[in-house]
C-alpha cells in the first residue's frame, strides 16, 4: 500500500500519557487529524503518579511546541526544585536551593500536566474506555485495532504511547521488560503541613534522597500538601508473596520495612511509618539495551513503549521530546513512512545513548552519599 500524506492518513495514538496528549496536541496545531485512544474511563479515574520535573531542554521544549508553555508555568512548583540528599541519620550532606527566576527543571504533577493537555485538544480527541487488546494488518497497512469490547478501528499509523508493557509495541518487537532487580513501595502522605510538620521540616519544599547501599527511600513533595515517598529496595520481583504478605497488609509490610531498616534513625523511619493508606509496589523495569526494530511504515513508538529505563529523572521528559519530533516529522513529511523514518533516525540512537548511561542506574538510587558531596544529584524523580 502508498504510505499517505499526513494530512490524508488516519492516526490513532494508543495511551493519553503525557507523550500520546502532547502528540496529539502538536498535530493538531499543525491541523493533522488525531484520535486517543486511552484505556481508563475518564481523564480522573486513578491516581495519575507523582510529581514530575520537566527539563528545559526536552519536556519544556515540548510544551513550547504545543503553545503551553506559559500555561505550565502558571501551575509549576518552581520551589519544587530544592533537592536535599541526607544520610540514614536525616543528616543533610548536600543541598540544592533553586535560585529566584530559576525554570530548568520545576514541579508538577502527573495529573495537572495530563489535565492541562487533555483541555487543550479538540473536543473528543480522546476516547476513553478504550482498551486495545491487539494491532493486526500487514505492515504497510492499513492496520486493525482491536479493542478488548471487541470493537475495531481502521488505522494508518498507529501510535504506541502505552507504556511499559505496551500492546503495540508487539506489533514490531518481541522485547519485553526485564526487572531491575530493586523494587519501590510507593507511601502516601496527606495534610503535610497540619498532619506531619516535622517531615515538612526534614524534607523541604522539594525532594529528599537517602541510601546506605542496599536500600533507600526518596521523598517527594507534591501539590495541594500531599508527599509521595518511594521505599527503595534489592530484593526479588516477587518478595512481598515469598513473604506471605499481601498488598493490602499494610500492618505486616510495615513490620518487614522496619526490620529491614532497623539500622536507621526514628526520624528517618517516620518516611516509613506514618503514611496515610497502604504501600504501593512497584518493582522497577527496564527494556534490554539497545531496543531496536524493523521500521514498519503503520507504527511508531514513543516514551516507555520505546525505551523503558530505571526511573532515573528522564522518562516523561523524552516521553515529551519524542512526541514533539514525531508530531513535528508528520507535519512537514510528504508522506507517513517518510515521517517514521525521520522520527527514528533521531529517536532511536538518542535513546539508545541515554539507556546505556542508566543500564543498570537503578542501584543508583540505593546508594550513600559520597563525603564530599556539596550539590545533590538531580536524578532519582519518579
Amino acid at each position: 500500500m502508498h504510505s499517505p500524506t499526513p494530512a490524508n492518513a488516519r492516526i490513532s495514538i494508543i495511551g493519553a500519557g503525557p507523550g500520546g496528549l502532547t502528540c496529539a496536541r502538536i498535530l493538531q496545531k499543525h491541523g493533522i487529524a488525531v484520535t486517543v485512544y486511552d484505556r481508563d474511563p475518564d481523564a480522573a479515574a486513578r491516581d495519575q503518579g507523582g510529581s514530575l520535573d520537566l527539563h528545559e531542554e526536552d519536556g519544556q521544549l515540548a510544551l513550547r511546541e504545543a503553545g503551553l508553555l506559559a500555561e505550565f508555568f502558571a501551575l509549576a512548583r518552581i520551589e519544587g526544585q530544592e533537592m536535599r540528599d541526607m544520610d540514614r541519620s536525616g543528616r543533610v550532606v548536600a543541598h540544592h536551593l533553586p535560585d529566584e527566576g530559576e525554570t530548568a527543571r520545576p514541579e508538577i504533577d502527573r495529573g495537572q500536566l495530563r489535565d492541562l493537555l487533555v483541555r487543550s485538544l479538540d473536543a473528543g480527541t480522546v476516547r476513553w474506555g478504550r482498551a486495545l487488546e491487539s494491532v493486526g494488518g500487514p505492515s504497510d497497512g492499513p492496520r486493525t485495532l482491536t479493542f478488548t469490547d471487541g470493537t475495531t478501528v481502521e488505522t494508518d499509523l498507529v501510535i504506541g504511547a502505552d507504556g511499559a508493557f505496551s500492546r503495540v509495541r508487539r506489533a514490531v518487537s518481541s522485547a519485553t521488560p526485564r526487572y531491575s532487580g530493586v523494587s519501590f513501595l510507593e507511601a502516601w502522605f496527606d495534610d503535610m503541613e497540619s498532619a506531619h510538620p516535622e517531615l515538612c521540616e526534614l524534607v523541604g519544599k522539594g525532594g529528599a534522597h537517602a541510601g546506605d547501599g542496599e536500600r533507600g527511600l526518596f521523598a517527594q513533595r507534591n501539590s495541594g500538601g500531599h508527599m509521595r515517598v518511594y521505599i527503595m529496595r534489592r530484593v526479588p520481583a516477587d518478595w512481598l508473596a515469598a513473604s506471605g504478605l499481601g498488598p493490602d497488609d499494610t500492618e505486616g509490610i510495615r513490620a518487614q520495612l522496619l526490620d529491614a531498616y532497623a539500622a536507621w534513625s526514628p526520624r528517618m523511619l517516620r518516611l516509613i511509618t506514618e503514611n496515610d493508606g497502604p504501600y504501593v509496589d512497584r518493582p522497577i523495569l527496564a527494556l534490554p539495551v539497545p531496543h531496536t526494530w524493523e521500521h514498519s511504515p503503520t507504527v511508531a513508538l514513543l516514551g516507555d513503549a520505546a525505551h523503558l529505563m530505571p526511573p532515573l529523572g528522564v522518562g516523561v521528559n523524552l516521553a515529551m521530546l519524542d512526541a514533539s519530533e514525531l508530531a513535528l516529522a508528520l507535519a512537514d513529511a510528504s508522506t507517513v513512512d517518510d515521517a517514521v523514518h525521520l522520527y527514528e533516525k533521531s529517536m532511536l540512537p538518542r535513546s539508545a545513548d541515554i539507556a546505556r548511561k542508566l543500564e543498570g542506574g537503578a542501584e543508583f538510587l540505593l546508594a550513600a552519599p559520597g563525603p564530599d558531596e556539596a550539590e545533590p544529584s538531580r536524578q532519582g524523580r519518579y
